[in-house]
Order: structure tokens, then C-alpha cells, then sequence
């Protein structure tokens, strides 16, 4: 392929997504991470894309914040995987925290065999997904509704979170790195991640490898405080080593 196909189809993957990690373009392009850095850097020298540790995002791009549509149509084979993954993280008479995204919405669709379970959740399709489990007691937070992602925001659902205790918070984001841990676009939906994650023993961030080498605008887990990681088979490699230099346990399907 040559360079300057190369470089349009990277630009048009960014413009798609918003923000798209090295080793997603690499491996859509079958070919290696150091041509795609090459190639970044070309973009970037033209105004067309900001490179970040581990990918790119469009010129002034770190706020980006896709849509609950575009989540949902993304690494959705990948999600399933790593749902199936993280329900073994769960176990019966749990007091778990869930917080809002697709990734996390697919473990919910695993956790309705329990039979005693509470789930904590600002996310309304998370609780409309466990609301005719029987053995699942739901508890959703106060707050505002955020409705590009279906969930409860703001000090409400913080204040909320202050009073409770649960073993482990399963939780999601944008952008997923060594160096800063989990991120999100958005200041507000930080703001109560990192509420979800203070009410947890254990943090259990489940993404994607389209997430993993992205840096996005506001952290919201620091990357001492991951206890787990749980991720597809496709996630950049040097950033899973980083991660389980730092003590996180990682979670990969088996096989190629």
C-alpha cells in the first residue's frame, strides 16, 4: 500500500472515530506500528491530526466525546469477549458497582443468572438490563441524566456514591494508558467515575483495544489504582506489559 493511501485511510479512520489507537491502524492496514508512527507524524506536520501517546485524535481533539450510537457499533465482538471474561470477577451475595458504557452494558447481560447479587449503577441501560433479575437487587444513584450515554451525572449521583462500600466498581472509559490510566472526554462523567471507583476495595476497568493507548482529556482511575484489566486479545501489547509492570492483573481471552 502505498503512503499516501496509507494516510487517507488513517484520516478517514480518525474522522470516523474521533480518536483511534497505533495498533487498531496497524493492524487495519496489515501493516507495522513504526510505519503508522511514520505516517502520524506526517499528518500531524500538516495540521490534520495530533498524535497522542499510543494514537491520534482530530486537531484539538482531546474533548471528543463519541455518541452511545457510535460506541455501540464499535469492537462489539470484542466487548462480548471481554464481558464473558470479567462475570468470573463476580461472585453470589456480591456488592458490586457498575458504571455507565456499551462494554459495561454487555457484562450486565451476563450477570442475570445470579441469584444474590446488588449492583450499584448511574447507568439506566445497565439497570434496565438487570430490572426483571430476580435474584439482582438494583441500587441507582441520584443525579442528572446525561443523555448521550443514558446515565446519572453531577453531584447527585456523587454524593450518592460517598455513602457506599461494594467489593469491586467494573468500569469503562475512553482512553486507557500506562502513564495515566483510565481517561474520559468529559469532565462531568469523570467527575462520578472516580466516585464509583473511591466506593470500590477494587477497580475493575473493562475496555476494549481501541481504547487501549489513548489518552483522552480528564483521568479518571490513576493506573496504581487498576486491580484488573480486562481486555481482547487484540490490545496493544506494550501497554499491557506497562500495566502488569505496575501490578495490574490482566485479563486476555486464550488462543491467537
Amino acid at each position: 500500500m502505498f503512503p499516501a493511501e496509507r494516510r487517507r485511510m488513517i484520516l478517514e479512520r480518525v474522522r470516523d472515530d474521533g480518536a483511534v489507537s497505533l495498533r487498531a491502524l496497524a493492524a487495519a492496514m496489515d501493516t507495522s506500528e513504526v510505519t503508522v508512527r511514520r505516517d502520524l507524524r506526517a499528518l500531524e506536520a500538516e495540521g490534520l491530526l495530533d498524535r497522542r501517546h499510543g494514537g491520534a485524535v482530530l486537531p484539538g481533539n482531546l474533548a471528543y466525546e463519541p455518541t452511545y450510537s457510535e460506541k455501540s457499533q464499535r469492537a462489539a465482538e470484542e466487548k462480548a469477549e471481554i464481558a464473558l471474561l470479567a462475570v468470573e470477577l463476580v461472585d453470589e451475595e456480591d456488592a458490586i458497582a457498575i458504571g455507565a458504557g456499551t462494554t459495561t452494558q454487555a457484562l450486565a447481560k451476563r450477570l442475570t443468572r445470579f441469584r444474590d447479587l446488588t449492583v450499584v449503577t448511574n447507568s439506566l441501560l445497565v439497570a434496565q438490563v438487570l430490572v426483571r433479575a430476580r435474584g439482582i437487587e438494583v441500587v441507582m444513584t441520584g443525579g442528572s441524566l446525561r443523555g448521550s450515554i443514558y446515565a446519572l451525572v453531577g453531584s447527585g449521583a456523587e454524593e450518592s456514591l460517598m455513602r457506599l462500600r461494594v467489593r469491586r466498581t467494573f468500569i469503562s472509559g475512553n482512553g486507557l494508558t500506562a502513564e495515566r490510566g483510565l481517561s474520559t472526554p468529559n469532565l462531568t462523567v469523570a467527575t462520578v467515575d472516580r466516585a464509583l471507583a473511591a466506593a470500590a476495595e477494587e477497580v475493575v476497568v473493562l475496555v476494549d483495544y481501541t481504547k487501549i493507548g489513548v489518552d483522552t482529556m480528564v483521568q479518571t482511575v490513576p493506573p496504581d489504582r487498576i486491580g484488573h484489566l480486562v481486555c481482547d486479545r487484540r490490545a496493544d501489547v506494550e501497554e499491557i506489559r506497562a500495566l502488569l509492570e505496575l501490578g495490574t492483573q490482566v485479563h486476555q481471552p486464550e488462543g491467537p
